[in-house]
């Protein structure tokens, strides 16, 4: 029986996290274990209950695809038909045709140097159209070095007539650069390089984000992406999959963010090390695109090698008018190997933070509420989307106008006379905005229940930070003049 770090919840018979080790599907085959051969050594799969944390849930049978011979998660599926191949088990090394390579200013000119060297100067890339290079880390700095790698780019995209090359010119004023987008994973989503079915690589950890599109996303190295530039192929290892099934009402004050800090609290941050993290039941199926690009976002903090969830009409309203190419989703069959299972009743959780100095260091946020903090920092691929924003200006609104903690349902035009200006922020609160579109969203999205303002004007109020040009900012450090980079030692950071 394992045991939760921080529980929400004493009981053992109301706990809201169940485990199962799994050799098949919950849903076949009686057989106590069952065997598969993997890399000329054959390894059992155990159905044995490590951990019994969930209530009893209806039974849900996954979709399937076209006529199966053998079952496979999606994961499996994606990578199979990428390479060929009529089926694959975890631990099969092949060959896939990638549908999407991604690069950024930091590891960009390290994979064109490698694709220079190793296929000619003069070697044209396999597919133009086919590789989507971001500037977005080291963007509104005055570093050469820094201002040399995008330049790198810039010539390297028109050298080779990249289609997808979204440029930076003027850093004083990014609004003067159109083309200019921000994080490349939210970037990634909003241009339309997002779609089921598909694989996509990036040569970023948190490529990983893509997942949430029912897709194959994961980050690689300079090396690897230096190859699939000149062949448009990567050599990958079929990963097992780890399932976990969220279902329940989500409570109004929980985010994905805290469903994916639960979960690598729970398996620790080496708890999917090489795994897929697949994704499914009702309190998923109900969270927006943003929210489920969280999700996946994070499984590179439990050592994942990608994530993903099911793609649904949610999916297919959000891709509308972002992409002319088709795309054909998958998912697991009924059948589908699992190494191992995981439920969350996420009626009864509770909202987490990852304490220093691991992802894995969970606690409940009122365990927190005497720990002294000295900054905040409100932004990047994880936190900087608009639902990221719309969240923290509601919290920041409550403690503007100062309502009292028995109002349920405050007017959405509050009287100043009854309802004056509240509470400032007490430490440097940072505001970095992932991407153009999220920036125009906070200065132009009201915020429900503020009687017409929008986030901009809460976070002034409150007297945060005014919100800066959209990158992945302090996120990754970067050069000293890095907006929000910390600079001196500070004894705790959030």
């Amino acid at each position: 029986m394992t045991t939760m770090a921080s529980s929400a919840i004493t009981s053992s018979s109301s706990t809201p996290f169940l485990k199962k080790d799994l050799g098949v599907s919950s849903f076949s085959s009686s057989k106590p274990s069952v065997s598969i051969q993997r890399c000329n050594q054959r390894v059992k799969f155990s159905k044995k209950i490590v951990s019994v944390m969930a209530a009893p849930q209806k039974e849900r049978t996954p979709s399937s695809t076209g006529s199966v011979k053998t079952a496979m998660t999606m994961t499996e599926k994606i990578l199979a038909r990428a390479s060929e191949r009529s089926s694959l088990v975890p631990g099969d090394n092949v060959w896939v045709n990638v549908d999407v390579l991604m690069t950024h200013d930091v590891c960009g000119p390290g994979t064109i140097g490698i694709f220079k060297n190793e296929f000619g100067e003069d070697a044209k890339v396999w597919d133009r159209e086919k590789i989507v290079i971001i500037p977005d880390h080291y963007i509104f700095t005055s570093d050469e070095r820094a201002n040399r790698n995008v330049d790198i780019l810039r010539d390297f995209c028109k050298e080779q007539d990249i289609k997808y090359f979204y440029d930076i010119k003027d850093l004083s004023n990014f609004k003067a650069n159109p083309d200019y987008k921000g994080v490349c994973h939210v970037a990634l989503a909003q241009e339309g390089h997002c779609r089921p079915g598909e694989v996509l690589l990036g040569t970023d950890s948190h490529t990983c984000n893509a997942g949430a599109f029912g897709q194959f996303a994961t980050g690689i190295g300079n090396t690897d992406a230096g190859f699939i530039m000149g062949t448009g192929k990567s050599l990958l290892k079929v990963p097992p999959t780890l399932r976990f099934v969220l279902d329940g009402e989500m409570p109004s004050f929980l985010l994905a963010k805290d469903l994916i800090l639960q979960i690598i609290g729970e398996i620790t941050v080496a708890g999917a090390t090489y795994k897929s993290m697949e994704f499914v039941g009702s309190t998923v199926e109900s969270l927006t695109m943003e929210e489920r690009m969280t999700l996946c976002n994070m499984v590179i903090e439990a050592g994942g090698k990608n994530g993903v969830v099911p793609a649904d009409s949610t999916t297919y309203k959000y891709l509308e008018g972002k992409t002319s190419i088709s795309f054909e989703p998958v998912y697991s069959d009924e059948k589908a190997r699992f190494l191992s299972e995981y439920r969350f009743d996420v009626s009864k959780l509770e909202p987490v933070v990852a304490k220093p100095h691991s992802p894995d260091n969970r606690g409940l946020a009122r365990e927190c509420k005497d720990v002294k903090i000295d900054r905040v920092y409100i932004g990047s691929c994880t936190g900087g989307k608009t639902e990221d924003f719309l969240a923290a200006a509601k919290v920041f609104l409550a403690s503007i106008l100062d309502y009292p903690n028995s109002d349920p349902d405050p007017d959405p035009d509050p009287d100043p006379n009854i309802y004056p200006k509240g509470k400032k922020v007490k430490v440097p609160t940072f505001l970095v905005p992932a991407t153009q579109k999220v920036w125009m969203d906070v200065y132009g999205m009201i915020v429900p229940g503020s009687g017409g303002k929008t986030c901009s004007q809460i976070f002034e109020e409150a007297g945060c930070d005014t919100p800066t040009s959209p990158s992945c900012g302090a996120c990754l450090g970067g050069p000293r003049d890095t907006y929000a980079r910390m600079n001196d030692p500070k004894a705790s950071y959030l």
